[in-house]
C-alpha cells in the first residue's frame, strides 16, 4: 500500500493493487487466474486506467507484465528478511484465507490459489520451509528475468529517492508515505469483504 500510494504520487495516476481486486473482483478475479495457467493475454484491457501495479496478485506476473510493457520500470520491493514477510502474510493475508465462511470461497478465493501455486511453485502454505525456498527463489528469478537496467531492488525504507531515479522524476517535498500496517489491513479487508466501502478505501 506505501508503494501503491508513491507511485501514484509520482505518476499522478491510479497504480492497482491488491485494494482493487476487492472492487473489481467479477474483472480481477477470473483474469488472474487465467494469468496463472497462461490462458491470459489482455494486459491493456485489465489495466486500463491505471499507470502501474504494484502487490499481489499483479506483482506474480512480473515477466509477462515486463515483456508487456518494454520500457516500464521493475521494481523489486524486499524486506529485511523472509521471516518478517512470513509473520506480516500469516497476520493478514493468510489469517484472511482462514475466515471466509464459504468453503468454494468465490472466485477471489480461487484466483488467491492459483496465483499462490504461480508464484510459490505449489508448495502447500502450512510447509514453511517449502514456502521460504519458493520465496527465495522468486527474488532470483525476478533479478535473472529482468536486465539491471530495469529493475530497482526497493528495501522497505529506502524512501523516494531510488524510485524518483529510475523514473526520472523529482522527489517530492512531502514524507515518503508509510500505510498498510496489519491493523490497517485487517480493519479494511473486514470491512471490504462485509460490504462496507466506505470503511475500506483503496487508496
Amino acid at each position: 500500500m506505501t508503494l501503491k500510494n508513491a507511485l501514484e504520487t509520482l505518476l499522478g495516476a491510479p497504480c492497482h493493487h491488491m485494494a482493487e481486486v476487492f472492487g473489481r473482483v467479477d474483472i480481477d478475479a477470473p483474469a488472474f487466474s487465467a494469468a496463472a495457467k497462461g490462458e491470459f493475454s489482455d494486459w491493456d484491457g485489465l489495466f486500463e486506467g491505471y499507470a502501474a501495479a504494484v502487490d499481489w496478485p499483479a506483482s506474480a506476473f512480473y515477466a509477462e507484465l515486463a515483456e508487456q510493457y518494454p520500457d516500464a520500470i521493475v521494481v523489486l520491493s524486499k524486506r529485511e528478511s523472509f521471516e518478517s514477510w512470513w509473520t506480516s502474510a500469516t497476520n493478514t493475508v493468510f489469517r484472511r484465507f482462514n475466515e471466509i465462511d464459504d468453503p468454494s470461497g468465490g472466485p477471489w478465493l480461487a484466483m488467491v490459489e492459483d496465483v499462490w501455486d504461480y508464484t510459490f511453485d505449489g508448495a502447500a502454505r502450512e510447509d514453511v520451509a517449502a514456502v521460504e525456498a519458493a520465496y527465495h527463489r522468486y527474488h532470483e528469478k525476478v533479478r535473472d528475468t529482468i536486465p539491471a537496467s530495469r529493475l530497482i531492488e526497493f528495501e522497505t525504507g529506502a524512501g523516494w529517492k531510488p524510485l524518483c531515479e529510475a523514473l526520472d522524476l523529482p522527489v517530492p517535498d512531502a514524507p515518503f508515505p508509510h500505510l498498510n500496517s496489519t491493523a490497517d489491513f485487517n480493519a479494511r479487508i473486514a470491512a471490504t469483504m462485509q460490504g462496507d466501502e466506505a470503511a475500506a478505501p483503496a487508496e
